[in-house]
């Protein structure tokens, strides 16, 4: 229910007349794709196959996102993936067994790659240890007959994904980075073998080289490359893995008279789940029995244990504290928060950020660059210095060089890192379109009740002018027992607080637009608005007067209790009811503003009202009196000069507000027209994440930039030093492999962005003007 995203239309889809109604969406598991050509061509063919409406392909998850209507099947969709030489595979919509296939697939892949570099290295070694020798002048030279064999098998076995990834691409009619390898490894082995086959005899008299030793060590090194590659995408997911570890394998249930353990995933719905103290809870579910204090903190980003107990609704993942409870379960499985959040981050993390579009014309056209840049740099300078095999090994060097790894991986890795550590805040992006924009965001506009509000009447004030205030609260908590207005409620409260026990009632009736008739102790009172005032003729002195006219113009409900004595109507007391501000809305505002961002509240109170919340939290512009529909067009007025503006919200009159901004902002007890129409869904109800969502956001986007700045100007400084033959093959193949790692690792460093409003407000927690 909490997460159920709205259909949007693609604004850049490839053809407009296409119906979208019924639109069905699969996730892809793809192997095999090794930069950003090879992403690029993968949605190519997707894009171009009839009956598919959209495709976004992510090399560092090596997920493909597909959106298709029923003029094409899954089959057909998998054999397009197939048919150009990478392994499709649906991935099924069953989070417990996807979860478990993942981790082990990740396993099974590092531990493959691990043995294979171990075994490389071993046989790369004997080989490389005349060059090591030559730089303390200790010439030794291996035996050519050893050297072609340990050359071979690292060119032709440890090699050969290389060779069948390049084939691939070439009989699919495109290119990628295993075609770059292939080529400049196979022009170092071929010379190297002739060398050997026609001038063997030179070669032992130490008048011609051979070049074994560089293909091994390049495709030694481009194996070690992606090994730290995998390894470095692995550390990209714990926030997601985090999410994963929260949900016990095993739930406590009653069944059959009899206590049993079983299977978390063989939970159905209606079954009574035992949870004992310190244990996580597998299911969502209402507590039927027992209460506790709950840790929802790894899902919600709330720090402090919740207190549960009869009625309360629990969360599966969430940690049980001292008491033991019995929870009936209302939602297993897929259909739960927590899989839910995690389908949501996986989605987010799948999808493209619109900056990923210019990454993706580049890389269609890199690799054929390069290898012309390749070849001209082979033909210019053999013919400059008549110096042939010294042009071979400079188009090698350029060949290998060239990274379209690093390109491929500079904005998907950042997400990813960026969307995870959102997650564990209790900030839910739903796409990477969403964190991109709210990045640049200039204005945030607020609804007041529920957003900046608590969006419940708090008893503010009494005045008491004919009785103590004990014996009027126990009138009055007598009269609005069992009521759910939310001013009762409120008084319900407050009597709670003071330990007040209400009366006997006698006799109790409603009356229309004005509140409420008792009879207590045989007495008459009149419990509700001014109406009853004027029905009964009394008038309030000037100083009552003047303090009803004050808070109600500051947004206050006002109550009168009157009690009828003999014929006489006599007003025993006076209540003042507010909404309250959030404890981090001022403490959110301002942080908004000194980062040049502008605050609105557009709320449908009155005047007053909106003023005086506006006034305690310093925003900058407000619009009050505002109908539901009239929200929107204030969103697109804002929006008018290409500012892009952020909008908070919580409830269904906020929904139309939500989608028209560039960005919709929805709190965590928002409904779910408004969660829907959303780009950004917050977990809990505290305004500091609306503040950490703009700066998780800009910090992933710096991120995205400086990866992508690098990926480029590596191959801008690299390609030209590697053509002037200023880098040997060698160490072009070391430099390659530590550039897409580089990459990632940048993006990692978003690992340890911390919200900076949690540090600020614990020094703030005694600084009344943050309330």
């Amino acid at each position: 229910m909490f997460f159920n995203a709205l259909i949007k239309l693609n604004k850049n889809s490839r053809d407009p007349l296409i119906s979208y109604e019924n639109a069905k969406e699969m996730s892809i598991s793809i192997s095999g794709m090794s930069c950003a050509s090879c992403v690029n061509h993968v949605e190519k063919a997707l894009k171009a196959k009839s009956g598919v409406l959209e495709a976004s392909v992510n090399l560092a998850t090596e997920k493909a996102k597909v959106k298709y209507n029923n003029s094409i099947t899954l089959d057909e969709i998998l054999s397009t993936i197939d048919n150009l030489g990478y392994k499709a595979q649906l991935i099924e919509d069953n989070i417990d067994e996807i979860n478990v296939k993942k981790k082990y697939e990740k396993s099974n892949i590092l531990n493959n790659e691990t043995l294979k570099l171990v075994v490389a290295m071993l046989i790369t070694l004997p080989l490389l240890i005349p060059m090591v020798l030559m730089l303390f002048s200790i010439h030794y030279e291996l035996n050519i007959w050893l050297q072609l064999i340990l050359a071979t098998i690292i060119q032709f076995y440890f090699g050969k994904r290389f060779y069948i990834s390049a084939l691939k691409a070439l009989l699919s009619k495109s290119s990628n980075m295993d075609l770059l390898v292939s080529i400049g490894t196979s022009a170092a082995y071929g010379m190297s073998l002739y060398q050997f086959i026609f001038h063997s005899d030179l070669i032992i008299n130490g008048q011609a080289h051979i070049y074994f030793e560089s293909s091994a060590v390049i495709i030694t090194l481009v194996l070690f490359g992606k090994w730290l590659e995998v390894r470095a995408k692995k550390r990209t997911t714990s926030a997601l893995e985090s999410l994963n570890s929260l949900r016990p394998e095993k739930a406590l249930v009653y069944r059959n008279q009899q206590e049993i353990y079983i299977l978390t995933s063989e939970v159905i719905i209606g079954d009574i789940v035992y949870v004992k103290p310190g244990e996580k809870i597998p299911i969502d579910g209402k507590i039927i029995e027992g209460e506790s204090q709950v840790d929802e903190s790894l899902i919600t980003g709330e720090s402090l244990p919740i207190e549960k107990s009869i009625g309360d609704l629990v969360t599966a993942g969430s940690m049980n504290g001292s008491g033991f409870i019995k929870v009936t379960t209302l939602a297993v499985g897929k259909e739960t928060l927590l899989s839910k959040i995690i389908r949501l981050v996986e989605d987010a993390q799948a999808k493209k950020a619109p900056i990923q579009k210019l990454v993706d014309k580049v890389s269609s056209i890199f690799v054929p660059i390069v290898v012309i840049i390749g070849l001209l740099t082979f033909l210019i300078s053999g013919l400059l210095t008549g110096n042939w095999e010294d042009s071979i090994f400079k188009a090698i060097a350029v060949l290998v060089i060239a990274c379209p790894c690093a390109l491929g991986l500079a904005t998907p890795t950042s997400i990813m890192v960026g969307t995870g550590m959102a997650a564990k805040q209790g900030i839910l992006i739903k796409d990477a379109e969403s964190l991109e924009v709210a990045h640049s965001v200039k204005i945030v506009a607020f609804d007041k009740t529920g957003t900046l509000t608590i969006g419940k009447p708090k008893l503010i004030k009494v005045i008491s002018l004919h009785s103590d205030d004990i014996e009027n609260l126990k009138i009055v908590v007598s009269i609005q027992s069992g009521s759910e207005h939310p001013l009762a409620k409120s008084i319900l409260q407050f009597g709670k607080e003071h330990n007040v026990i209400p009366l006997k009632i006698e006799k109790i009736q409603s009356i229309h637009g004005k509140g409420v008739f008792a009879l207590i102790q045989n007495k008459e009172y009149y419990l509700g608005s001014n109406r009853f005032l004027n029905d009964f003729n009394i008038h309030l002195d000037s100083e009552y007067l003047l303090e009803v006219d004050k808070l109600s113009n500051e947004g206050a409900s006002v109550s009168y209790l009157i009690e009828k004595n003999n014929e006489n109507y006599i007003l025993r007391s006076i209540y003042f009811f507010r909404d309250t501000i959030k404890e981090n809305a001022k403490l959110t505002i301002d942080s908004l503003k000194s980062i040049g961002i502008k605050t609105v509240m557009i709320s449908g109170d009155n005047k007053g009202s909106a003023n005086f919340i506006a006034k305690q939290l310093n925003i900058d512009q407000v619009f009050s009196n505002i109908l539901p529909n009239e929200k929107a067009q204030i969103i697109n007025e804002l929006k008018s000069h290409n500012t892009k503006v952020a909008m908070v919200g919580d409830g269904i009159n906020d929904a139309p507000a939500l989608a028209v901004a560039d960005i919709g902002i929805s709190m965590g007890s928002g409904t779910d027209a408004a969660i829907q129409a959303s780009g950004i869904a917050l977990m809990n109800n505290d305004p500091k994440l609306i503040f950490d969502s703009i700066d998780i956001s800009r910090k992933t986007y710096n991120k995205i930039k400086q990866n992508l700045f690098w990926a480029f100007i590596y191959n801008i400084i690299g390609i030209p030093l590697a053509a002037a033959g200023l880098l040997n093959p060698m160490l072009a193949g070391l430099a390659m492999a530590f550039s897409s790692v580089s990459v990632i690792g940048n993006a990692l460093l978003l690992r340890t962005w911390k919200s900076k409003l949690k540090i600020q407000h614990k020094s703030l927690l005694n600084n009344e003007k943050y309330f």
